[in-house]
């Protein structure tokens, strides 16, 4: 599977977990948590694949995807220290919700850039056979990504 595909089945992966949130009820406190530590996990994967691989491929073969790159890197940023707070709150804490609810804004804001604005750009100067490469990596990668947010590269402050 080609890297960019692997990212947008990822996407669509976590929108349905979002949505699924987003349907359940006040009173859904343990299903909220169990949809929450799957977005925690699968979130952190990815941001994860990205960063170590997806986004030094992508630099390299499309430089002036740079600004792209590292916006998404501080979007990361972000992302993952949320994952960090709502991985040790309690579902019933009353801001968990508004806390996931101002997580799924921010991922739905970088998949749009992502897909829309830049994917294209590394699409073309990757050609198929780099993205089908870079996909079997990610996929070999995916197997010893941490599954702690505060791992993931953009977490600290380099």
């Amino acid at each position: 599977m080609d890297a960019i595909v692997l990212l947008r089945e990822d996407h669509k992966t976590v929108e349905k977990l979002f949505k699924r949130f987003e349907k359940t009820g006040d009173e859904d406190t343990a299903e909220r948590r169990r949809i929450a530590d799957e977005v925690i996990e699968e979130l952190t994967v990815h941001a994860w694949i990205e960063e170590e691989f997806f986004y030094p491929a992508a630099r390299e073969a499309a430089p002036d995807t740079k600004d792209h790159i590292l916006e998404s890197v501080e979007e990361h940023h972000a992302v993952v220290w949320m994952l960090s707070e709502i991985k040790d709150m309690d579902a019933d804490d009353e801001r968990f919700k508004a806390k996931m609810s101002v997580l799924m804004e921010q991922v739905r804001h970088h998949v749009e850039e992502e897909e829309q604005d830049w994917f294209p750009e590394v699409r073309k100067a990757m050609g198929r056979n780099r993205l089908t490469e870079l996909g079997g990596e990610l996929e070999t990668a995916r197997k010893r990504a941490p599954r702690e947010p505060l791992a993931v590269p953009s977490a600290g402050s380099k």
